[in-house]
């Protein structure tokens, strides 16, 4: 049996969810081809949802949360893969179904993992985390359907929280104008130093949307969904592109046709759990190329695999700033 290492593991407690910081060993972790020392994972809204109780997040239980983590190969079944090698791991249902990065060890088949790019950090990587990755996903959605920086402005919703704030990051380095919306006009400063050109309240975009409003935006990654992304779908310009990557408001879309067969707008849904390899990679190239990590630095905050409870439920209330990496 090998040493005991520490993981968080959650559980079900006569009926109750509980969540303990405990000792496990690699006899007790899942099949997989490949075994990780975790060195960084990440707090994402979906790891808050699920450690507060707020959604069925777990599949199973128990389960080792944290949808992502980086590390360093221990051993190998598979070719791609040999000890010493610096890895990556965004979904596949890790931290849901499969037990994830809130551990110092995890075994995960190796096609699940994307060799760290060169230039990059595991603490970089993780610095991006899904939420990083989920935004050049976003970018990249939008380069292809043909969005340019002479197009016009570029929204980013929920500016304030992972996704957004790398997005800015990102499209700004792109030469794109970006125009931040936040519930926490506070943040102005802060969401400026990152990239964007201006930032408004997210309140414009609460009331019942129109079925066409005054156009705007040539683009938008929108990580809110709802009367929200209603609201912008409405706003667009004529063949305008919004891509749709979270949920922090909701689940349903109270919109119209009307913006899809009056403007031509594209709607594009951004997955980041189960994206194709050869898609995982070029993403991250990409972020390792276009990502000014110095920009990044003041959007993380580094806490213990202990503190991770504890800002989950920060998380979930709208209460964290960027991103929160979790050394391991």
């Amino acid at each position: 049996m090998s040493a005991p290492f520490k993981a968080i593991i959650a559980d079900k407690h006569e009926g109750m969810l509980t969540i303990d910081v405990s000792t496990m060993n690699d006899d007790e972790l899942m099949e997989g081809t490949v075994t990780v020392a975790v060195e960084y994972s990440t707090l994402n809204y979906k790891d808050g949802l699920g450690l507060a109780g707020k959604a069925p997040i777990y599949k199973s239980l128990p389960m080792v949360p944290g949808v992502d983590f980086s590390g360093e190969v221990l051993s190998s079944e598979d070719k791609d893969y040999k000890p010493g090698d610096k890895v990556v791991l965004n979904g596949w249902g890790v931290g849901e179904s499969h037990f994830g990065g809130y551990a110092e060890h995890a075994r995960v088949p190796g096609e699940w993992l994307v060799p760290l790019p060169e230039g990059l950090s595991t603490a970089d990587a993780m610095a991006i985390g899904t939420a990083g990755y989920t935004s050049m996903l976003s970018v990249m959605a939008l380069e292809e359907a043909g969005v340019t920086p002479e197009d016009g402005e570029i929204l980013v919703t929920g500016a304030a929280g992972g996704v957004g704030s790398v997005a800015i990051v990102l499209l700004a380095k792109l030469g794109y104008t970006v125009v931040a919306s936040t519930g926490r006009t506070s943040e102005e400063a802060y969401l400026k130093d990152l990239g964007a050109a201006e930032v408004i309240d997210r309140e414009q975009f609460s009331t019942p949307p129109k079925p066409l409003a005054k156009s705007r935006w040539a683009g938008a990654i929108d990580a809110v969904g709802s009367v929200t992304l209603a609201n912008i779908l409405s706003q667009m310009k004529y063949g305008g592109v919004v891509t749709a990557c979270g949920l922090a408001q909701g689940m349903d879309l109270p919109a119209s046709v009307a913006p899809f067969i009056l403007r031509g707008v594209k709607l594009i849904g951004i997955d980041s759990v189960m994206r194709p390899r050869d898609q995982r990679i070029e993403a991250w190239q990409r972020l390792a190329q276009d990502l000014d990590m110095t920009k990044l630095e003041s959007v993380v905050t580094t806490i213990p695999l202990e503190d991770v409870p504890e800002y989950a439920a920060q998380i979930v209330e709208g209460q964290v700033r960027g991103r929160i990496v979790v050394k391991i």
